[in-house]
């Protein structure tokens, strides 16, 4: 268990700091690696950002859209322990919960589904 909460913290806080800064779509590192226990996963950002809005994976407090310029918090800030919904209280929850569902429906178009197509060893 308490391996698990570092890793979460970890994954948060490199993700967190890759992110950190990005204003509007096309900004931002153009790929982020994000440490996991299953594997990196090598994140392409900027392609991301070409299919979706910032707001998707960056939100405020009670999921409030993103603007330009709003402070992007590590994950962690509140997706952890104390977070009320259980489904979501860690960033390996919330990023499988986001991830995966957009990817199940983007399928067809090639987005990986299975656990290997994201996480490498």
């Amino acid at each position: 268990m308490r391996a698990t909460k570092m890793l979460s913290v970890l994954f948060a806080l490199l993700f967190g700091i890759a992110v950190a800064g990005i204003a509007v779509a096309g900004e931002g590192p153009e790929v982020i690696t994000l440490k996991a226990k299953k594997g990196d996963v090598t994140f392409n950002h900027h392609k991301h950002q070409a299919k979706i809005k910032c707001g998707e994976c960056h939100h405020g407090p009670n999921h409030s859209e993103y603007k330009a310029g709003m402070k992007i918090e590590t994950c962690d800030k509140c997706h952890n322990k104390d977070f009320a919904n259980k489904k979501l209280n860690s960033v390996m929850k919330a990023m499988h919960k986001n991830c995966k569902d957009c990817h199940k429906g983007h399928k067809a178009e090639g987005a990986p589904t299975k656990c290997s197509g994201c996480h490498k060893k």
